[in-house]
């Protein structure tokens, strides 16, 4: 097995930096500031959350749930990760 040395250990994080992209993350001028896309989308997803937290208990769907904390965190990630791959995928 391969050890490496004092020296290579030093170039661990350089080389690992060296495989990001290097044109950063997505930015996109709001309100005259520039903000980073994953806030935007955090703030989209925990709207989200709400907005179906209220939909569900006026429909009476939240009584039902078992794991209400967790369905609603779940919600919101899925629709921030939706926004994500939507605005700034591939």
């Amino acid at each position: 097995m391969h050890r490496l040395t004092p020296r290579q250990l030093c170039w661990a994080p350089v080389a690992m930096l060296a495989a990001c992209a290097p044109g950063g993350a997505p930015t996109f001028p709001l309100v005259g500031a520039y903000f980073p896309g994953w806030m935007m989308c955090g703030l989209i997803g925990i709207a989200t959350a709400v907005g179906l937290r209220v939909a569900f208990v006026l429909t009476g769907i939240d009584a039902v749930l078992s794991f209400r904390l967790f369905t609603y965190v779940a919600l919101g990630t899925i629709a921030a990760l939706a926004v994500w791959v939507l605005a700034f995928g591939p």
